[in-house]
Formats: C-alpha cells, sequence, structure tokens
C-alpha cells in the first residue's frame, strides 16, 4: 500500500507502537548497559519515558498531527527519566517543534523534524559523546535527509533509516572504548532503534490498536521516584483516597489459569503479563507451569480472559466494578477523614535530596532536607518526580541536590520547566550530596551557597564496592561474573572474591593522597562481621584518622564510601 502522506491518526499509532515495542524490550537494552556493574536502567529509563508520552498521547483529544507531537514532546518531558530519558525527551522536544501547525507531512517533513531533533538534544547536552543514541539519531536523521528527496512511501523510507541506525549502532564500540572493552553496543542507540522500529510496525501494518499499551499507573509501574516529604501519617487509603474520575481503569479482574497446556513455559508467564499490559494497569502474575494467579485493572475483562484461555483452563473468575466500590467506601469513610494538615509557612530557602535507601534518607533527613526524593541506580526519578518533589517546598528557593549523575540531567530540565527559583547543584554520589549540604550556610545567599558547596564536593572522594554481573575486562583486570568490584570515582580499581577485603584494598588506594575523614554507608547486603573487620582495620592502620560508620541500606552496593 503506497503510504506518502503521514497524518496525526497514523503518527498516532505509530508512536504507541514505539511505546510498547520499547517496554517489550527494555530488558535487552538494560543487558546492554550492566557493564560491569549491575546498574544497567537504560532500558527502563526509556521505556517510562515513552510511557509516559504514550500516555499523554492517548489523553489528547484529537488526532490532528500538531496534537499528537505536542502530547508526545509534553509526555516524554514529564516522565523522562536519567540522561538517555532526558536525551530522547529532547529528541521528540525538537520534533514535535518543527510539526508545528501541520496536519500531515511527507518524507521530507518527517527527516526535517528528526533533524530539528537531534539538533535539540545536541543542545541539551553539555559535552555529547560521540558512539552513544546521540550518534545513532543523528546518522538516522542524516540519512533520512539524504533519501528522502528519492523515496516518498513511508514504509520504505523508515526500512532505510532502520538500516542506517542499526549499522551505526554496529560502530559505537569504535567510538567508545568501554563498549568495546564489555563487547557491547551502546544501550541508548540499540532503545533508539527499537522505537523505530515499533514505528515501523504501523507501516506494515503489524500493530492491534484494540491491545496497544495502555496508560500504566505510574505508581504501580515504578518503584521510586515519589517524593517524601515526611513519614507517612493518617493518611486516607483505598478508593476513597482518591476521586472517582482519576479511576481510569474500572474492573478489578482475578482469575486463576489451571491445567496450563503442555507447552507453555516460564517464559510465556512473563509474556502473558507483558500482554495483560496493554489491557490496563495494577498488573499482578504469578505462579508457575502448574498454576498462575491474575490480577488487573481494565475496562475490558473479556480480552484479559482471552489470553488467559490461550494457556489453560479458567477458574475463580472475579471481576468486581470499582466505580461502585468506591461509591460505598466513600459512604464509609466521610465521617472519618483526617483534618487536613495546615501549609507551613514559606521559608527562604528549601532542599531536596535524592536517596536510595532509608538509613541514607535519615542522614539527609537529619541534615534538614525538606523533601527526599527516592531513586538512584536502577530506578532514576523523571522530571515530573522531581516537579512534584519542588511543589511540595514552600520555599522562595530551592536546592536540588540528585546525588547520582545520571539524574542531574533531570533535575536541570525541572528546573527549567518550573516557575519556581530552582539551584540544582550537581552532586554525583551519596557522599558528594552529603558534603553540600553540610557546607550549606542558611545566612548567605544563593551565590555564595553554590560555591561552597562545589567546594565541599570538590573536596569528597567517593568508593564504591558492588559485584560483576558478567565477565570483562577493563583497563589491565581481568572480572569474571560474580567478582567483588571497588570503584573509586567511578573506575574500577580493585577486584576480588571477598567483599571486606576489596573494601580494605578500595580504602588503601583511597587514602594514599591522604585524608582525615572516612565515612562507611554500608548497604542492605552488607555482612555486619565485614563491616565491623573494615573498621577495625582502619583504626590500626590508620591511628589519626576519623572513622564514621553509618546505615545507609542501599540496594546493589554493599559499601558507599567516602574520603575528605
Amino acid at each position: 500500500m503506497n503510504q506518502d502522506i503521514l497524518d496525526g491518526a497514523k503518527l498516532k499509532l505509530m508512536l504507541l507502537s514505539a511505546a510498547q515495542f520499547m517496554e517489550d524490550n527494555k530488558e535487552s537494552v538494560n543487558s546492554l548497559n550492566v557493564f560491569p556493574v549491575p546498574d544497567g536502567d537504560t532500558g527502563t529509563n526509556m521505556s517510562l519515558t515513552m510511557l509516559s508520552a504514550a500516555r499523554e498521547i492517548q489523553a489528547a483529544a484529537s488526532g490532528d498531527l500538531s496534537r499528537v507531537a505536542d502530547a508526545l514532546s509534553r509526555g516524554s518531558l514529564k516522565g523522562a527519566r536519567g540522561n538517555s530519558g532526558v536525551i530522547l525527551s529532547q529528541l521528540f522536544r525538537g520534533f514535535a517543534k518543527f510539526l508545528q501547525g501541520k496536519e500531515e507531512v511527507t518524507t521530507a517533513e518527517y527527516a526535517d523534524a528528526l533533524e530539528a531533533g537531534v539538533n535539540m538534544a545536541y543542545k541539551a547536552v553539555m559535552k555529547p559523546v560521540e558512539g552513544t543514541i546521540l550518534t545513532v539519531a543523528r546518522e538516522t536523521a542524516k540519512e533520512a535527509k539524504k533519501i528522502a528527496g528519492q523515496i516518498h512511501d513511508f514504509e520504505m523510507f523508515f526500512d532505510r533509516i532502520i538500516d542506517t541506525a542499526k549499522e551505526t549502532l554496529d560502530h559505537t564500540p569504535d567510538m567508545l572504548p568501554t563498549l568495546k572493552q564489555a563487547g557491547v553496543v551502546d544501550s541508548g542507540g540499540m532503545g533508539w532503534v527499537y522505537i523505530l522500529m515499533g514505528q515501523f510496525h504501523v507501516l506494515e501494518g503489524d500493530f492491534d490498536p484494540e491491545v496497544s499499551c495502555g496508560p500504566l499507573d505510574s505508581e504501580a509501574s515504578t518503584d521510586g521516584g515519589k517524593p517524601v516529604s515526611a513519614p507517612a501519617e493518617d493518611t486516607v487509603s483505598g478508593p476513597a483516597g482518591v476521586p472517582e474520575e482519576s479511576i481510569q481503569y474500572i474492573y478489578c479482574t482475578e482469575f486463576f489459569v489451571k491445567h496450563l497446556h503442555p507447552y507453555i513455559g516460564e517464559e510465556d508467564i512473563e509474556k502473558l503479563k507483558r500482554r495483560l499490559e496493554r489491557l490496563g494497569d495494577s498488573i499482578v502474575v504469578v505462579g508457575d507451569t502448574d498454576m498462575i494467579k491474575v490480577h488487573f485493572h481494565t475496562n475490558t475483562p473479556g480480552k484479559g480472559l482471552q489470553l488467559g484461555l490461550q494457556f489453560g483452563e479458567l477458574s475463580g473468575i472475579k471481576i468486581d466494578n470499582m466505580k461502585e466500590q468506591h461509591h460505598h467506601v466513600i459512604d464509609m469513610e466521610t465521617s472519618v477523614q483526617p483534618p487536613e494538615k495546615e501549609k507551613e509557612p514559606e521559608k527562604d530557602t528549601g532542599m531536596i535530596s535524592v536517596s536510595m535507601g532509608k538509613g541514607i534518607e535519615d542522614i539527609f533527613r537529619d541534615l534538614n532536607a525538606d523533601c527526599i526524593i527516592e531513586g538512584g541506580q536502577t530506578m532514576n526519578p523523571s522530571t515530573e518526580d522531581i516537579l512534584d518533589a519542588v511543589n511540595q517546598v514552600n520555599a522562595k528557593e530551592i536546592f536540588i541536590l540528585p546525588n547520582n549523575g545520571n539524574i542531574v540531567l533531570s533535575a536541570n530540565q525541572a528546573a527549567e520547566i518550573s516557575e519556581k527559583k530552582i539551584h540544582v547543584v550537581p552532586s554525583r554520589t551519596i557522599p558528594q550530596g552529603m558534603a553540600a549540604m553540610i557546607a550549606y550556610n542558611s545566612e548567605a545567599d544563593a551565590e555564595s551557597n553554590l560555591a561552597a558547596m562545589a567546594r565541599a564536593m570538590s573536596q569528597v572522594k567517593t568508593g564504591l564496592v558492588t559485584y560483576a554481573v558478567r565477565d570483562s575486562h577493563v583497563d589491565d583486570l581481568a572480572i569474571q561474573q560474580g567478582d567483588i568490584m571497588g570503584m573509586m570515582e567511578g573506575r574500577i580499581s580493585v577486584v576480588g572474591k571477598d567483599i571486606a577485603d576489596v573494601t580494605r584494598r578500595l580504602l588503601d588506594a583511597m587514602l594514599q593522597e591522604d585524608g582525615e575523614i572516612v565515612t562507611i554507608l554500608y548497604g542492605s547486603d552488607a555482612r555486619a562481621e565485614d563491616t565491623e573487620s573494615i573498621g577495625s582495620c582502619l583504626s590500626e592502620n590508620y591511628p589519626d584518622l576519623e572513622v564514621e560508620v553509618l546505615s545507609g541500606g542501599q540496594p546493589l552496593y554493599y559499601y558507599i564510601v567516602s574520603v575528605e
């Protein structure tokens, strides 16, 4: 079929398909950026950014091309997570800006829109690195511009630019030595290829809009990123806690699948979950090849039951209308609603910090953080999450401490969008964030504080102790899966088999250029005997050193250590 013109309805389907395809393949993208540290989250960040855009697109009142593009820009901007998500949002922002006022586009205009997106993304990154998603997107746009004059059919056009994107992706290890050492292509570039491929599925006729990616509930689909201003107290839970109009999916649907077909394997159960996610939210799929229990919220329970039948026999079917339940709960609970909390008076300055782990959260609260955003490795808060935190703090000026290099761009984007006066303190580690907050002087102005906080962060060396998730070779270090690694300032410097031994050697390396204070934050998986051994060794070998051992409770990292 000839497809020389792209209108809003078609673009809408293409973008929804791209969001779904990205979601389906996010783990494949994650696996490329776990090298060799288990913090692979590029796929997750890009998928959540795309799903935020998809929710906005689905909510758009019109299939007008300009409005669809605007929804894409707005949704991806709000949902942007991590560096890859922010860059993706900028690609879409420039793309949408070019399409303003247009009702339909040709391949030539689509190519111009891609180019505008690339230009916007490059401007957003202070020091663009080649061999990343930026390179893949740029070469894709370049090829699109080259062929648009000869190829007017969108299916043929996309086929060509996807080939170029894949070829560029294959060359990313030649541009970025880290990728070559790991033996992988760039994860963000791979995500961009999947997004293009998802759009192509619509042009091929291989996408069912009836089973598209529904607007997933953000809280149900993520594990972090939500601001926490204070410990929860006296809150109303359940359906009464939300207005009825926010109940997007009406039917709470549950069933069991028994006597599964003999060809059904564990991987098929995961596929069932992904397919149900296209129909609604609050998805729970548990079980094995003997029996599966399914719970989800949807407007089309029949389609969920049909999916279940493909796996085996259904039993224990239960479908409840949540709007009816909502009316009942409201009647029961309205008499015991707690009084509204008084709004705190406006302060001159507010502090927002990103944290991972209960212990680290408590430390930042003790340092007078007004609001904590749960996030960090593997679950970066979105731009919208940061804006929500900003809106919780009643202050004339607000300082944001990302405490992770992958969150700085999202924080900067939030500062750009917000109407409040925001200062992003570019803390890239938890110890840097702690040092910055200690350096803050409530009687000094913002400019003086930013300078003092920058000085404090520059005097902190950060070390991380974690494990390798794959075999690799970094510099002159041979690393095997399961090895314990000590990282100093982001570079792997110590490798071994014993957690305590690696941590001690890492600290020795960090103390070569002197230091007066060592802080050790032990994680959720750290053993008490290891922590005691590390502390004793420091006291014995460095008697003049001030050592502080604190519970961080952080995941992934056995220890986060700092030297000042």
